[in-house]
């Protein structure tokens, strides 16, 4: 790793008071720059140029690889999170633990692949705090269980899964991550789990349809690719041929990758790979420590764990249920870009978050508790 995290955190030109990258991220320059390149390329029409946008996709796949610590045959690119979270699920075979609080892409798709098909089972949790512990899985695994899906970050709490403690506690079974929220800012163990999938336009800053997912051997032997299409196979274009899916993770491919969205994941992981993931997690880190700092100093209680190991960039104020809607709308007007749902208020620094965003959200929430007060 050779990048400068001071460049790197240079890059970020969002607005002041941008606190909400857990919903969506800015494009970061170098992505924007790709995007112009590229499409340049393809406008001539020239084969040479389209070849070389289309190379992007493999690229991007090594990028997505050295991220994750996996074999790049491992890794595909996708649409989505949702995308490659439905063909690990689909193609389940027995029982799949997970928490009714996890973030719809991986309730709704157990739900229907429950519904729909006679080889799924969902077993709901519903752990204290909606935190997936080893603990707690543990308390919860049963023979008939096959497989076990937690995100990475939680999207409500922010609370961060340990992936190398749950492997150890499952065993043998499937370990399907869903890593949107931590993907580039958290260095965990990501060759724990079978499954891994994501989306670039948040963290990683390289806009929407760049998705990304890793399948292990083991889920590779054990799925059924259900939703496989003729991308997912081993020789080229299957013409008046149905052959077998592909013996690794192209199988559970539906269609080529689009080649612009994958140049942008490919160039936002290409940055963050050579800052290094775990510097960036410090920075992080430190973000997301003050804004619980300042949620403290002004008695703003915090859902989010206070442990650094267990949280990554998501802070959770729950403000008292008459003060949450008052506190966004004040949030609002300083000009601090949050989520509000459901009583809470979700803060989301990223390492390029500067000291005049944190100082507008620390007024804000300042002026806010001076007045209630009164």
């Amino acid at each position: 790793m050779t990048g400068d995290i001071t460049t790197y955190i240079e890059s970020f030109d969002s607005e002041p008071g941008y606190l909400d990258w857990a919903a969506f991220g800015p494009l970061s320059p170098v992505v924007r720059s790709e995007v112009h390149a590229d499409a340049e390329l393809l406008g001539t029409g020239r084969r040479s140029s389209v070849d070389l946008v289309n190379e992007h996709v493999d690229q991007s796949r090594a990028h997505a690889a050295s991220v994750l610590g996996v074999p790049a045959e491992q890794v595909v690119i996708q649409p989505s999170t949702s995308h490659g979270l439905q063909q690990a699920i689909y193609g389940l075979s027995g029982t799949i633990l997970l928490s009714r609080a996890e973030y719809p892409a991986l309730t709704i798709a157990a739900a229907r692949a429950e519904a729909s098909m006679d080889t799924v089972r969902a077993a709901w949790l519903d752990p204290e705090h909606g935190y997936m512990t080893p603990d707690a899985v543990r308390d919860a695994l049963t023979d008939e269980i096959t497989a076990v899906a937690v995100s990475l970050v939680d999207f409500r709490t922010g609370f961060r899964a340990d992936l190398t403690a749950l492997r150890e506690v499952i065993g043998d079974r499937l370990l399907i991550v869903d890593a949107i929220q931590g993907l580039g800012i958290v260095d965990a163990d990501y060759s724990a789990a079978d499954v891994v999938c994501a989306n670039g336009y948040k963290w990683l800053r390289a806009g929407r349809g760049t998705g990304v997912a890793s399948y292990s051997q083991r889920a590779v032997d054990r799925l059924t690719p259900v939703l496989s299409g003729y991308a997912g196979v081993a020789d080229g274009l299957p013409v008046d041929a149905l052959p077998a899916p592909a013996p690794d993770a192209r199988a559970f491919i539906v269609s080529k990758a689009d080649s612009l969205a994958a140049a942008r994941l490919g160039s936002a992981l290409q940055e963050i790979h050579d800052v290094g993931v775990a510097t960036i997690s410090e920075v992080v880190a430190d973000r997301a420590t003050r804004v619980i700092e300042i949620a403290d100093e002004n008695a703003i209680p915090v859902l989010t764990p206070r442990e650094p190991e267990r949280r990554a960039g998501i802070v959770t104020l729950a403000p008292d249920p008459q003060d949450a809607g008052p506190l966004a709308a004040a949030l609002a007007n300083a000009g601090v870009t949050i989520t509000p749902r459901g009583g809470t208020i979700r803060v989301s620094a990223h390492a390029g978050t500067d000291d005049e965003s944190l100082s507008l959200f620390a007024s804000a929430v300042s002026a806010f508790a001076a007045s209630r007060s009164w």
